[in-house]
């Protein structure tokens, strides 16, 4: 195997893939790598045997090969050489020969023979994603996705569909963000499926920079993701997701309007008192246009911060998680968000004032 590529493209194709690499797998193929050379393209992939994922560069292919390359020090060696066009050479089966502008270096790998063959997904269901659109999705809804195992399927995201619209949702029991995206066409099939919140998450990463759409194919068990030429497989999660329908707000009492950047700095001003302890905070909204956000009083003292808003419907109060209320606020752009209530023990919405596409809602506490 012999080839020369660019170092800028190499680098960036190395970063992509090692996001399926699990750096304390006891089976140490999974530690590497898989560097294929194949026509007039570099392949390289990875797989932690839960996602894998694939990219592509153009080369200057001489001989093709492949062999599989310990993933942290080839990284970290390509990532450190200077912009221009790097040699890889097999040698010995094993041995990987790089070489750049004043530097060469071998390094030691495993056979390619070695490495797990990736699944391939034969899609029983087969979609489009615009990118922008599943950036958004990403940052509102994977956040709220559980971490505890105890339930495997509230540490993923649904994917739900409903026509010509893809339902994005998460939560952890506590809270919950809904997102519809608008796809080019119907769905055939309305299987619903639950992908691993990491998942999402990895797969936002590697977009970021990207246009256009993201190809997506489903099984029974699988999903497979296309962006460009990257491609990620991910296994899918088993079991039913809850029926969340039910629990979102249908009739609230109060609606108000608050400048979103005045909500964050006063939430964050006033749970400086309870980061220490429950971290709780209480919202309490007035039909004369004010919300005060405010604190018991703890050991180190209270806070207390008045906002103006815009209210249609009765005065209420809420005791709400500070973090959850931060978190969610952080996840959207938009410069003004609507906040609806039922009453103190009934979930409380959040969402953008002028959009319909997204909404979060938050299970109250004990006042």
């Amino acid at each position: 195997m012999k080839v020369k590529c660019s170092q800028r493209a190499l680098a960036s194709a190395l970063n992509i893939v090692n996001k399926a690499v699990s750096p304390n797998n006891t089976l140490p193929v999974l530690n590497n790598i898989l560097l294929s050379v194949e026509g007039k393209k570099v392949v390289l992939s990875a797989t932690n045997l839960e996602i894998a994922i694939k990219t592509v560069l153009e080369a200057d292919v001489i001989n093709e090969g492949s062999v599989t390359i310990p993933a942290k020090i080839f990284t970290s060696y390509v990532g450190l050489l200077k912009d221009g066009d790097v040699e890889l050479k097999l040698e010995d089966g094993v041995t990987l020969s790089v070489k750049a502008s004043h530097s060469e270096t071998k390094i030691k790998g495993i056979p390619a023979e070695e490495f797990p063959m990736i699944p391939k997904v034969e899609g029983t269901m087969s979609f489009e994603i615009p990118v922008e659109s599943f950036k958004d999705a990403v940052s509102q809804v994977a956040f709220a996705a559980s971490t505890n195992i105890v339930r495997p399927v509230l540490t993923g995201v649904l994917f739900g569909f409903k026509k010509d619209e893809l339902l994005m949702v998460a939560t952890d029991s506590y809270r919950l963000s809904q997102k519809v995206i608008k796809l080019s066409s119907d769905v055939k099939s309305s299987a619903d499926f639950i992908i691993p919140s990491k998942t999402i998450i990895e797969l936002g990463r590697i977009i970021t920079l990207a246009k256009g759409v993201i190809e997506v194919s489903a099984s029974s068990n699988q999903v497979l993701f296309k962006c460009g030429d990257t491609v990620l497989i991910s296994r899918l999660i088993e079991g039913r997701f809850p029926d969340y329908e039910k629990i979102l707000p249908k009739e609230p009492k109060t609606k108000c309007e608050v400048e979103r950047e005045d909500l964050i700095l006063a939430v964050k001003k006033v749970s400086l008192f309870v980061m220490e302890t429950n971290n709780n905070v209480k919202i309490s909204v007035t039909n004369d246009g004010k919300m005060i956000v405010s604190t018991d009083e703890t050991q180190v003292g209270e806070g207390r911060a008045d906002l103006d808003i815009k209210i249609t419907g009765e005065n209420n109060k809420v005791a709400l998680n500070a973090q959850y209320i931060l978190d969610v606020l952080s996840s959207v752009a938009d410069d003004k968000i609507a906040i609806e209530m039922v009453d103190k023990i009934n979930p409380v919405s959040i969402k953008p004032l002028k959009k319909n596409d997204f909404v979060h809602i938050i299970m109250p506490l004990k006042l």
